[in-house]
């Protein structure tokens, strides 16, 4: 049983689910599956499916939505909160960054290096969808210092 007291009831098809706000579908559409190339899955009038990454992300049209975010420092950039994305590895994370340079997707934060030399070092890059929904895709140096509590 881990540390934390619990088994965690996780399986071979385990994946998360996140629903976001957008305010166009067509524009979540193109950038979610042309820009990311997220294959598009089920859909209605008002929220389309996406697998974004092996998870299921959904896009739900609000109008309500507010992409007012506040900002928390972390190794000398202010990091949008809040945000969501994905681990890649190093290579995927390149290519990837290389595929959002080329679509013209402006970075929040641009494709870096952070935590250098340090336990949990990391390629991240910060963007935001067509709606303002601010994603952070990264990749670690070393995989298994995802969960590492050792600050250094």
């Amino acid at each position: 049983m881990p540390e934390s007291g619990y088994a965690p009831l996780m399986g071979p098809t385990s994946r998360f689910h996140l629903a976001v706000p957008v305010d166009d579908l067509a524009a979540a559409r193109r950038f979610y599956g042309s820009v990311l190339g997220c294959r598009e899955g089920r859909s209605a009038d008002r929220w389309v499916d996406f697998d974004f990454f092996g998870h299921q992300l959904v896009v739900h049209l609000s109008s309500e939505h507010s992409s007012d975010v506040a900002t928390n420092p972390v190794d000398g950039h202010e990091v949008p909160v809040p945000h969501f994305g994905v681990l890649l590895d190093v290579e995927s994370w390149s290519r990837l960054a290389e595929q959002l340079r080329g679509s013209g997707v402006e970075f929040v934060i641009e494709p870096h290096v952070r935590f250098e030399g340090e336990p949990g070092e990391q390629h991240t890059m910060f963007f935001r969808d067509p709606s303002g929904n601010a994603l952070e895709i990264k990749a670690f140096a070393d995989d298994a210092a995802v969960f590492a509590t050792d600050l250094g």
